[in-house]
């Protein structure tokens, strides 16, 4: 039977794809995204989140773990990853979720039983699943078992990826998905390994590959000023998508914001925020308007 590592599974998601959906969130990315809203996702290793705020300093987390990982000092619970083996007892024990473990294995029956709960959503709503992370395209077995399931319901399948991945993979999934959204976060190479960590020629020949295919797709840009809001960046990425093979792609411009950095602490890591800031409206306006000059809408959001 076919196990895969989640981190999330969230109802009610209007901003996945069309109509009302649900919204699974693999673990484990190859990118990692200074401004990445999701760091719990990046990991494909089910991880410790530790919140010193609730901790009220009780020691039962620190009893229960058989491995002796954990340790009441002054300022909270330290946690030694060395002999920490994430298996949950201290999260299991502690009365306030100060400790709370990210990840979980599943299988693909367990997924489905949550999403045949929602049946009746999708139908009145026209909406569907999409799988999320992290990265889909990580877990290739897990993630086409899925799809392939969702296939025999009738429910509408979107997958939301980096494009990481072979094209032999892509295109086996894209034979299983009624909609991409790809994600685009800059066009020049050397920017996009500063930011993201990994290069992006597989990710954009694969874009090429993908639309060639006729899937269908949609772009999303996480647009992050100081990052890619700049009028180089912006004007290669219309003049790449409107390039691309098939019918004129959907834009989708995600705003920057830092809401999620308790998120890095929780994990114990440190949060790269530094040249990167929330785009104004003069800005975002800016952007639509450079892409509707290159013959493509762009909506903010989604």
């Amino acid at each position: 039977m076919d196990r895969g590592c989640i981190f999330d599974i969230k109802k009610y998601s209007i901003n996945d794809g069309p109509g009302i959906r649900l919204t699974v969130f693999f673990k484990g990315c190859p990118l990692n995204c200074a401004w990445c809203h999701n760091p719990e996702g990046i990991s494909p290793k089910v991880q410790k989140m530790y919140n010193a705020a609730r901790c009220i300093g009780c020691n039962l987390c620190v009893e229960a773990c058989p491995e002796g990982a954990c340790t009441l000092t002054a300022a909270g619970i330290v946690t030694d990853l060395a002999r920490c083996t994430a298996c949950g007892r201290c999260a299991e024990a502690c009365p306030t979720t100060t400790t709370e473990m990210t990840g979980r294995e599943v299988t693909v029956d367990e997924v489905l039983k949550v999403i045949d709960r929602e049946q009746v959503v999708f139908d009145q709503s026209e909406g569907g699943v999409t799988i999320s992370g992290g990265e889909p395209l990580q877990q290739p077995r897990f993630l086409i078992a899925l799809l392939d399931a969702l296939g025999e319901r009738g429910i509408h399948r979107a997958v939301d990826t980096t494009g990481l991945a072979s094209g032999e993979l892509l295109l086996e999934v894209a034979r299983r998905t009624d909609l991409f959204l790809y994600d685009l976060k800059l066009v020049d190479a050397a920017r996009h390994r500063q930011w993201t960590g990994v290069d992006n020629a597989r990710i954009l020949d694969n874009l090429h590959l993908l639309a060639e295919s006729g899937a269908e797709i949609d772009i999303r840009i996480p647009l992050v000023a100081g990052v890619n809001d700049d009028e180089d960046n912006i004007a290669r990425t219309a003049t790449l998508v409107a390039g691309l093979a098939g019918r004129k792609k959907r834009v989708f411009l995600l705003p920057y914001h830092d809401i999620m950095t308790n998120k890095y602490l929780r994990l114990g890591s440190s949060y790269r925020g530094s040249g990167m800031g929330e785009p104004g409206k003069a800005d975002l306006a800016r952007v639509v308007a450079r892409f509707a000059a290159a013959g493509l809408e762009a909506v903010i959001g989604g």
